[in-house]
């Protein structure tokens, strides 16, 4: 039988056992509970020993069908779902680390992801050990000395660095540690790393996955086992996926391939017109031939993702003059949107850190964040332009 392609399973999988009565789309079930006649029946339910529901914290249809077509699209065994994005990240690491543990990760992670690291683990006394990104050889040492998580964020948030999914894999299996990707920037159109050998899976689904920036939602995707324990902690401790928002995700994904194609090619070309640019001091971007994770990323991604950072010269007043200018740009702390969207890591991805630490991270207080949109990449490039030539003379 024909392999179905992405392009097609981002808009048929995973709903034809969710859709009633003739509709064409999954329904949104606001139910919160569901009933039964038949007291074994029910028990069988609740207990798992029978599909079913019984109450919205747990599972829910709508909720359902968006976990089938994550799951599909990143050929895991079983996923689940979470309130946020954060909310899959901090519930996935509380499930599998305790105290006395260690897990292996990279300096640049999105904020959030680096405060659970730096700031909640700790407390919980987790030893977390932070290595430079892209340096693989340190990360390979650090987990040659024993760890039970291994974390990764390929491409990273906000500077775009690659690490080697497969190499860092193949290290981490040989201590039996986990190995967890967000892979949020990349989708599973441009990469799915359990095919590179990992464990798990996350997503921000609030980003490309929804696409459209009306509703927050996490997912993990993996092996069956995995899941069920996450699945376990979160339905307990609550961070459920609101059934609308489901809905609103599920819509947003049957258009996937077609966004993040069209993105793709526009970070490509806004990355190749910022490096003319005088004002821009460096252009991040994997898709560029001088990135320094520029073959990583060929080898382990289809493409090089709607993404990219860029530093200018004068920092943050540059930035200050440089934002408002930008008609085609929402100024907002989200990305993968239909709409372009920048910022400043100050107020986007690293807002909880402070100067100091986002230094300590690389990433200069001058930096942009640039989430390339689905808009005509003429007139994308003519408002980087513009706002650029109205800048003030003396920044």
């Amino acid at each position: 039988m024909k392999k179905t392609n992405i392009g097609t399973e981002v808009v048929w999988a995973g709903e034809r056992d969710y859709l009633a009565f003739g509709a064409t789309q999954v329904p949104v079930v606001h139910s919160v509970s569901f009933g039964y006649d038949d007291m074994d029946e029910w028990y069988e339910v609740a207990i798992g020993n029978k599909k079913g529901h019984i109450y919205g914290r747990n599972t829910n249809p709508t909720v359902q069908a968006f976990e089938e077509k994550i799951r599909i699209l990143e050929g895991a065994e079983a996923a689940t779902s979470f309130s946020t994005g954060m909310a899959a990240i901090s519930n996935t690491l509380s499930t599998f680390l305790y105290p006395g543990d260690r897990v292996v990760s990279i300096k640049d992670t999105y904020g959030g992801t680096n405060k659970i690291f730096t700031e909640f683990l700790p407390k919980q006394k987790v030893d977390v050990t932070l290595c430079e990104t892209g340096n693989h050889e340190e990360i390979e040492d650090e987990i040659a000395k024993g760890c039970n998580v291994v974390y990764i964020e390929s491409p990273t948030n906000p500077t775009v660095k690659i690490t080697d999914i497969y190499r860092i894999t193949k290290a981490a299996k040989k201590q039996n540690a986990l190995v967890i990707v967000d892979n949020t920037f990349a989708t599973p159109i441009n990469q799915q790393p359990i095919k590179l050998g990992v464990d798990l899976v996350i997503h921000s689904a609030t980003k490309f996955l929804g696409g459209h920036a009306d509703a927050l939602g996490g997912a993990v995707c993996g092996e069956k086992e995995l899941v069920e324990a996450i699945y376990h902690y979160r339905e307990i401790n609550g961070a459920t996926l609101d059934p609308m928002a489901a809905y609103l995700l599920l819509r947003g994904m049957k258009t996937l391939s077609l966004r993040i194609n069209r993105q793709n090619e526009n970070a490509m070309a806004i990355a190749k017109y910022l490096q003319t640019v005088d004002m821009v001091e460096a252009v991040f971007y994997p898709g560029l031939i001088d990135h320094p994770g520029h073959e990583i990323a060929k080898k382990q991604m289809s493409n090089f993702g709607g993404m990219l950072s860029f530093a200018v010269k004068g920092g943050v007043d540059t930035v200050r003059h440089l934002l408002p200018k930008l008609k085609y740009a929402n100024r907002a702390a989200n990305l993968g949107a239909v709409e372009t969207i920048v910022g400043p890591s100050r107020t986007t991805s690293h807002v909880e850190c402070t100067p100091e630490e986002r230094a300590a991270m690389g990433i200069p207080e001058g930096l942009i964040r640039y989430s390339a949109g689905i808009e005509d990449i003429d007139d994308l490039i003519y408002d980087l332009k513009q706002a650029f030539d109205a800048l003030p003379k003396e920044s």
